[in-house]
């Protein structure tokens, strides 16, 4: 009589093999939010950033103010969007030559972005967002089912 097959250490195999994998990205994750905008900190970008983050608080996001300002910016924007992968603006094709972990550092830059600028509307800054990027139907709704998931969108408080 034939023993049946236990499929057990081979999904422990497979198991460990994803665990595996992951790790690659979630160090990389763990990096970036140690490193996030320290560019920032550094010229060419210091002085720009001095200049303008006091004008940037007070301007609305997705204004012509708002545009403004960051046109002022300048050199400095240029640089930090160069050496920072989670800006569309550092790739050609824009969120297109994204990664995975590019987007989820870019959506917790929105969300820390949206906080400081005063409204804390997440929501409001993935619509303005959406057609300045070009983001796909599918994209919106996996970014959108990703704040819903971390209680990033002022819908979600209280919930």
């Amino acid at each position: 009589m034939d023993t049946p097959f236990d499929s057990t250490a081979d999904t422990l195999r497979h198991s460990l093999r994803v665990a595996e994998l992951m790790g690659e990205p979630i160090k990389e994750l763990i990096d970036r939010s140690t490193q996030h905008d320290l560019s920032k900190t550094r010229e060419p970008e210091l002085s720009t950033y001095d200049q303008c983050v006091p004008r940037l608080h007070e301007a609305t996001y997705g204004t012509a103010e708002y545009a403004a300002v960051v046109a002022a910016m300048g050199e400095g924007l240029r640089h930090h969007y160069a050496h920072n992968r989670h800006h569309p603006e550092h790739f050609p094709d824009g969120i297109n030559g994204m990664t995975l972990v590019d987007l989820v550092e870019m959506l917790a830059d929105w969300k820390a972005a949206a906080e400081r600028g005063g409204d804390g509307d997440l929501a409001r800054a993935l619509q303005i967002n959406r057609e300045r990027f070009g983001i796909t139907a599918q994209l919106m709704d996996i970014l959108t089912n990703t704040a819903h998931r971390y209680r990033w969108l002022n819908a979600d408080e209280g919930r």
